[in-house]
């Protein structure tokens, strides 16, 4: 089975070489990998798959960059990913151009691999920081991904691996309100076709489990209708 927490990258690039090249080096640096060819392509596997980090090049057949950042940003999986994009045009001009069009960091044409990775990363960090291996915190609950220990009050909680995934989904957002599709996708992953009720029952596991810990209050809020949230 994939591991939903391992990020996702979308490389939309139209040469093959570059595709190859990309998709090596950063399934090496511990990404999972999408491909697209053209920016039709690319904003159709942005709505499918969810991507953490899409790296779009500029040039692109059927549907020029520029625009399938307008699309993809528009879209909801969209605007919860990073849009990193990749260009020749190095001038300021074109860099506040594909900036002020939605993408998230620019980067100019020729690069090195490290960079590129380390943008990639970089990105992560602000929007998964769980997924860098950063300690999250929210009121009076600790979350270490890289030890998988998670306290609140200074008490240990023991929570299962779903249990301590979904945590943190909604621990790098506060007040974020995911719906329940959303949980799917970030905690089970899209190749998991489970029912979304699922969803509920692992969230009365979580907040029992943090409740009777230190009888403390419930920290997660149901939003009717549309799903869960963590504060807010």
């Amino acid at each position: 089975m994939v591991d939903a927490d391992t990020p996702l990258v979308l490389i939309v690039d139209d040469e093959p070489a570059q595709l190859a090249l990309l998709s090596y080096n950063l399934k090496a640096a511990g990404f999972r990998i999408a491909t697209a060819k053209d920016g039709e392509e690319a904003v159709l596997a942005v709505a499918e798959q969810g991507p953490d980090v899409v790296l779009l090049d500029w040039m692109l057949p059927r549907l020029s960059g520029l625009e399938a950042c307008r699309q993809i940003k528009a879209s909801v999986a969209g605007r919860a990913a990073a849009v990193i994009m990749v260009s020749a045009r190095s001038e300021e001009s074109d860099r506040v151009r594909g900036l002020d069009t939605g993408a998230d960091d620019y980067i100019v044409k020729p690069y090195s691999v490290a960079e590129l990775v380390a943008r990639v990363r970089a990105n992560l960090r602000r929007l998964r920081p769980a997924a860098s291996g950063q300690v999250l915190e929210f009121g009076d609950i600790r979350l270490d991904p890289d030890s998988h220990r998670v306290t609140r009050a200074g008490a240990a909680v023991h929570l299962g691996p779903t249990e301590f995934r979904l945590l943190g989904a909604l621990m790098e957002r506060p007040g974020k309100v995911w719906t329940r599709e959303a949980l799917l996708d970030r905690v089970w992953g899209r190749d998991i076709y489970i029912d979304t009720r699922t969803v509920d029952v692992h969230v009365g596991r979580l907040r029992k489990t943090l409740c009777t810990t230190t009888n403390g209050p419930d920290p997660i809020r149901t939003v009717r209708g549309a799903g869960y949230a963590i504060g807010g």
